[in-house]
């Protein structure tokens, strides 16, 4: 699987990560998730890193979301949405799709660096109550992401690494 998430996502160039650092490659996740058959194989290898104790996935937007609603629809836990910030119309909500409070919430990520958008999203599930321990992603670019949500309690489970996809080079 590496082999193929590489092939199909991985860019050469200049890109500006979230993090804010520059980086000579960049594993562009719409294209392995717009691939049907590459995120089905994907969230099968992602279902056994869901925790037992696991009650919601949390998809972050936008590259969590598709993740995590397969992921619901292969483990038949209920799914939830985390904008990066709240809609200006409508129920103006960040977190979307029910509640969060008392439940304990598994985080859904695509590509993990620096870890900002996981903690941000920890923090607003925390703040309406969820405990959330663990985020489950498709690649860690093991630039220091899992140390920092260590730093916060979360243990990052990536289904792919950054040394998995060299070494499928």
């Amino acid at each position: 699987m590496a082999a193929r998430v590489r092939a199909a996502a991985l860019l050469t160039g200049s890109f500006v990560l979230r993090s804010g650092k520059t980086s000579t490659e960049y594993f562009d996740k719409y294209r392995f998730e717009a691939d049907p058959v590459l995120l089905a194989d994907i969230v099968t290898a992602m279902v056994p890193l869901v925790p037992t104790r696991a009650e919601l996935l949390a998809g972050l937007e936008l590259g969590g979301v598709p993740l995590a609603t397969l992921l619901s629809a292969r483990t038949g836990l209920p799914a939830r949405f985390v904008r990066k910030k709240a809609k200006e119309y409508g129920t103006r909500q960040i977190a979307e799709g029910g509640d969060f409070a008392g439940r304990y919430v598994v985080l859904v990520e695509d590509v993990v660096t620096s870890g900002g958008a996981v903690l941000d999203a920890t923090k607003v599930l925390r703040e309406q109550g969820a405990t959330v321990e663990h985020v489950i992603c498709v690649i860690d670019r093991q630039e220091g992401g899992a140390e920092r949500l260590a730093d916060l309690g979360l243990t990052l489970h990536p289904a792919l690494t950054r040394a998995q996809l060299d070494a499928a080079a």
